[in-house]
C-alpha cells in the first residue's frame, strides 16, 4: 500500500505553478470557480486507474485524454493559455518513492506524442480507485456502458468508470465489523439497500423495491457509496475522488456524509474532494478526531491571474477561505439590515 504524496503542475491548465503536498488522509479542495479544483482530482484519478484492469495497459497519457476529454482530442489545449504557450508538465508522486511525469509539448496535439516517465515503477503497486463526479450516473447506467463502447460520446470516462466499478459484485464473505459499521450506517441514511437487476438500480427496503430514476439524486450519491464499500472498491489501500459531495444532498445529511467519508479515512482510504458548502466544510472541523489526517487545500488567483495554492492541516488556518468569506458576508448583511430596521 502506498498513497499518494505529493503533486506539481507547469503550465497545466489553469495552474502557472504548483507544487502541493497531499495528506495521506482526507484532503479538502476548494475555491472559486474556474480554479482547478477538479482538475486536480483528474489527474489524480488518472494516475490511479492506470495501475489496475484494462486502464494498465491505455496508459496515463491516454488515461489524462479520456478524463479531460479536451477538444478533437487535442492534448495541447490542457496547456495553460498565454501568449508563449509552453509545455505542460504534470508529476505525480507517491509515499514508495515512485514518481510519474507527463510532458505536453507545445507543437504536438496527439497523446501518442505526450512523454510520460516512470510509467513502469508506478504501475508496480495497484491502487484501485473510484470517481464519483459531480452528476450520478447511476440513474442513467442502463445501455450506457455498450453505448460508450461503441460510439463517440461527449462524455468523459470519469462517468463510464464509475458505471462499471458500481457493476462489480460484491466480495465473498462477510464484511468485517468496520466495513459493516459503515454499510449500516449509509443503510440506515438511504433508508434500504441497493440492487441490481441487469443495468437497472433499485433502492430495496420494507416496502419493495424503488428504482433510481424516482430516487433523489443526493440518496443516489449515497447509495453508491454503499455500493462501492459493498463490493470491495473502498478497501484500506483504495482511493477515492469526489467532486463535490454536497450537490443535491440536503444540509441535514451533510454530517453523515463527513461523518462516512472520515471512517473510510480510518479504514485507510485516502480521499480527495472539492466543495463550494459551508455546511460539509464546517462538518469536517467538528467532528475530526484525534488522529484524523485532514489538509485543506485553498486555491485562488494570484495578482498575475494565475492559480496558486495554500494549504493547512487546520480548518481555522484555511486562507483565503472563499465559502466562510461568503456567508460572513451574508451575516453581515442581515446583521445590518435587522439593525437597520430597529433603529427605523
Amino acid at each position: 500500500m502506498s498513497k499518494f504524496n505529493h503533486i506539481k503542475l507547469d503550465n497545466f491548465t489553469a495552474f502557472a505553478q504548483l507544487d502541493q503536498a497531499l495528506s495521506p488522509g482526507v484532503n479538502v479542495i476548494i475555491g472559486a470557480n474556474g480554479t482547478g479544483k477538479t482538475h486536480l482530482l483528474k489527474i489524480l484519478y488518472a494516475a490511479a486507474a492506470i495501475t489496475t484492469g484494462e486502464d494498465r495497459e491505455k496508459g496515463f497519457a491516454r488515461k489524462l485524454l479520456g478524463v479531460f476529454n479536451p477538444y478533437q482530442a487535442r492534448m495541447t489545449r490542457l496547456i495553460r493559455r498565454q501568449q508563449e504557450l509552453p509545455a505542460a508538465e504534470i508529476a505525480v508522486m507517491r509515499e514508495d518513492g515512485a514518481k510519474l511525469k507527463a510532458v505536453i509539448d507545445n507543437q504536438k496535439a496527439d497523446v501518442k506524442d505526450v512523454r510520460v516517465t516512470g510509467e513502469k515503477k508506478w504501475q508496480e503497486i495497484s491502487l484501485e480507485s473510484a470517481y464519483i463526479p459531480v452528476k450520478e450516473m447511476l440513474a442513467h447506467a442502463p445501455g450506457f456502458l455498450a453505448t460508450a463502447a461503441k460510439r463517440e460520446i461527449a462524455f468523459e470516462e470519469v462517468y463510464v468508470d464509475i458505471i462499471k466499478r458500481a457493476f462489480l459484485p460484491i466480495l465473498k464473505g462477510p464484511p468485517d465489523a468496520k466495513r459493516r459499521r459503515l454499510l449500516d450506517t449509509l443503510q440506515k441514511a438511504i433508508e434500504g439497500k441497493v440492487v441490481a437487476k441487469g443495468e437497472h438500480f433499485f433502492l430495496k427496503n420494507s416496502q419493495g423495491e424503488l428504482e433510481f430514476t424516482l430516487l433523489a439524486e443526493g440518496m443516489r450519491k449515497l447509495a453508491l457509496i454503499w455500493l462501492l464499500i459493498q463490493n470491495g472498491t473502498l478497501l484500506s489501500g483504495s482511493v477515492l475522488f469526489w467532486d463535490e459531495p454536497e450537490a443535491n444532498l440536503n444540509p441535514a445529511l451533510m454530517g453523515q456524509v463527513v461523518e462516512i467519508i472520515l471512517e473510510l479515512q480510518r479504514l485507510g482510504v485516502q480521499i480527495f474532494l472539492t466543495t463550494h458548502n459551508y455546511v460539509l466544510l464546517k462538518e469536517f472541523d467538528l467532528r475530526q478526531k484525534a488522529g484524523d489526517a485532514i489538509r485543506y487545500v485553498s486555491l485562488y488567483r494570484n495578482e498575475q491571474k494565475a492559480v496558486v495554492a495554500k494549504a493547512s492541516d487546520s480548518y481555522a488556518g484555511i486562507d483565503p477561505n472563499v465559502i466562510v468569506a461568503t456567508f460572513s458576508d451574508l451575516y453581515d448583511r442581515e446583521l445590518a439590515r435587522s439593525l437597520g430596521g430597529l433603529g427605523a
